[in-house]
């Protein structure tokens, strides 16, 4: 391969492939949690009652463009079950695919009315994962001649299995009324072990959601989630790493867009990781809305790797007119 791919490669190699085999794995990461729900908390499976198709794509480090995630969602409200469904597929690609993991899952969310105002949804999903690493494909810094670059074999340890498979259990809860909603999940709580070598429990990863709305205007003008301004807050913990986004959003009209900040929290210190911009169209009108994001790097990393891209792209089909019983949650719609 050309001298410089392999380099990028191996750069890659050496932030990510590591964790394939350590015991302090983490999940890939959205910036549009909401535009992503099911994989932000199972509990919105069919909260938006009709029928729905979610895609995401999200770019890391662009400039070594070997980090690429995508997504793709189904859920809609089932009345004979009193609650939503929800079919789920993720695919993480690491040093230009070399590491990969393939996740497919199915959701089921309980909808339960505890009063006129008050909402409380519980989801629980079940998932089949796969990871696999491309091991002929991989370089390492003993395959490095000064002149020749990477042309000599490599003394590291070829793994038994370079592909495994788990099942893993995931549950989360969702609470909301007009004017706020707050949510938690839990991931990966049966810890799966998805080491190519030995041990690597992947740790559980719990997440906290919260946010509020804000009118603007006359209410009647934000009936449809128009005109509003939610502040809302996302914190997630996983294997010893904590962090914590918060951020506003705006939806006036057919635009609809936020700002966020996303810190990274330990015992000892904190770290800025992110500013966050996000815009989006989301008509009344029509079923379909797009959003585009980008991260801008503020930790000492700085933002030589070019951030993080991400766009989603989401779908409402129409369904049977009927009365809601309750009405629509109102969080960012990205």
């Amino acid at each position: 391969m050309p001298y410089s791919m392999a380099l990028r490669r191996l750069i890659a190699v050496a932030l990510l492939t590591v964790h394939a085999w350590s015991a302090q794995a983490q999940d890939p990461h959205f910036t549009q949690y909401y535009a992503n729900p099911l994989y932000l908390n199972p509990a919105f499976a069919g909260v938006k009652q009709c029928p729905r198709v979610t895609t995401n794509y999200r770019n890391q480090y662009p400039s070594l463009g070997v980090y690429q995630t995508f997504s793709a969602s189904y859920d809609q409200y089932v009345d004979g079950l009193n609650g939503g469904i929800g079919l789920m597929i993720m695919q993480d690609e690491a040093a230009n695919g070399d590491l990969s993991l393939t996740e497919a899952s199915g959701i089921y969310s309980y909808h339960l009315k505890v009063n006129r105002d008050f909402m409380l949804l519980f989801g629980a999903q079940a998932t089949f994962r796969q990871r696999s690493l491309n091991w002929n494909n991989l370089t390492f810094p003993d395959m490095i001649d000064p002149f020749f670059g990477f042309v000599k074999p490599t003394n590291e340890i070829r793994p038994d299995q370079t592909t495994v498979q788990q099942f893993d259990l995931s549950f989360g809860m969702l609470g909301f009324t007009e004017k706020f909603y707050v949510g938690a999940s839990a991931h990966h709580v049966t810890q799966p072990n998805e080491a190519f070598l030995s041990t690597s429990t992947l740790p559980i990863k719990v997440t906290a959601q919260a946010g509020a709305t804000i009118p603007l205007g006359r209410k009647r003008l934000y009936n449809d989630l128009d005109n509003l301004l939610i502040p809302n807050i996302v914190y997630q913990t996983q294997g010893g790493a904590h962090h914590m986004t918060a951020g506003v959003s705006f939806n006036r009209g057919v635009l609809t867009g936020g700002l966020g900040y996303r810190q990274a929290l330990g015992v000892v210190s904190t770290n800025p990781d992110a500013l966050i911009a996000i815009i989006g169209i989301a008509p009344n009108d029509v079923p379909w809305k797009f959003g585009y994001s980008y991260d801008y790097t503020i930790s000492a990393l700085g933002n030589v790797l070019g951030g993080a891209h991400e766009v989603s792209l989401s779908y409402q089909f129409p369904c049977r007119s009927r009365r809601s019983r309750y009405s629509e949650v109102k969080c960012p719609k990205f």
